[in-house]
């Protein structure tokens, strides 16, 4: 087996793992013996586990961003729309995963890889708005409606009482209030957005 190849599958299978049991309940000790190898063979690929969470972290990342990249064809509130929608079936495709990487986030070096995915999301979004996304009004009503996206999905997966249609609407609309909260101009745009 060629090293690329052997390093996506311990990559994959370290993936499910993570996905399955969390960030600190996991060992690189425990990720070997699931992989079937050795731990320093392990070592070998990644240094640490704080390495093989990254990278797992980073391949989803780049999965989710080609499911999600907005078509720059679409007026602005229609790309917000169809990326939500985009995340929100990733999400529900593996919602044990999400919720376990959430929960992870306690350990310092999950919480600082996902502040990195939360301020080049952040980043995305408020480049979409135009001049109305420097301001520091606007920049906090994206942060903060950010977070509250993570709590409201977490809700979804723990209870399953909404639909993936009802948890969209809902979100699209406190989108639209954060931003009309913050005195954003395209605030009105987005909120008419169904």
């Amino acid at each position: 087996m060629q090293n690329d190849e052997r390093r996506a599958l311990l990559l994959e299978r370290a993936t499910e793992l993570f996905g399955e049991h969390g960030y600190d309940a996991l060992s690189m000790a425990q990720i070997a013996r699931a992989a079937k190898i050795s731990k320093a063979l392990l070592y070998h690929y990644f240094p640490s586990k704080h390495k093989l969470f990254e990278a797992a972290l980073m391949a989803g990342a780049i999965e989710l961003r080609e499911r999600v990249q907005p078509d720059p064809t679409l007026p602005p509130a229609e790309q917000v729309s169809t990326t939500l929608e985009a995340f929100l079936l990733w999400v529900e495709e593996r919602p044990k995963a999400y919720a376990k990487m959430l929960e992870s986030a306690g350990a310092r070096e999950v919480r600082e890889t996902m502040g990195q995915v939360r301020v080049d999301t952040a980043q995305l979004i408020l480049a979409g708005l135009g001049p109305d996304g420097e301001r520091p009004a606007t920049r906090a009503a994206v942060f903060g409606w950010l977070a509250f996206l993570d709590a409201a999905i977490l809700d979804w997966i723990e209870h399953g009482d909404m639909t993936r249609q009802e948890l969209h609407a809902m979100l699209l609309a406190t989108f639209a209030g954060a931003l009309i909260a913050s005195g954003a101009g395209g605030a009105p745009m987005v909120a008419g957005q169904r």
